[in-house]
């Protein structure tokens, strides 16, 4: 009996052994995400500096607050064309607001009525 014991606990602890080095391996893979998430946020933001003048990008993090997705597509968009080159100078703001409006208005809108 002690033998099938002694097998069950050293059993236990190899188990143990596994799951704490699957713990900190999922750790670490969750830090290195996160690290890499900062730094794309980082060259994002950096990048919309370049782009946008200090009144566009207020606009935009104000439109953050509500709309965080549709931001994120917009800067996407931004970020690209500035690396084809199709923006030659910075965004104003009211540059930025006619994008919005035909970024915006692209959407369908649904009518409910009832009866």
């Amino acid at each position: 009996m002690s033998d099938i014991e002694e097998l069950r606990r050293k059993r236990m602890q190899q188990l143990q052994q596994q799951a704490s080095q699957q713990a900190s391996q999922q750790a670490a893979q969750a830090e290195s995400q996160e690290r890499m998430r900062q730094e794309l946020e980082a060259q994002k933001k950096q990048a919309m500096m370049q782009i946008l003048t200090p009144e566009a990008r207020s606009r935009l993090a104000n439109i953050r607050l509500t709309k965080p997705e549709f931001v994120d597509q917009i800067e996407l968009q931004l970020i690209q064309l500035a690396q084809v080159g199709r923006i030659k100078s910075k965004i104003s703001d009211d540059e930025l607001k006619i994008l919005l409006t035909k970024l915006a208005g692209q959407k369908r809108e649904m009518k409910i009525t009832r009866k």
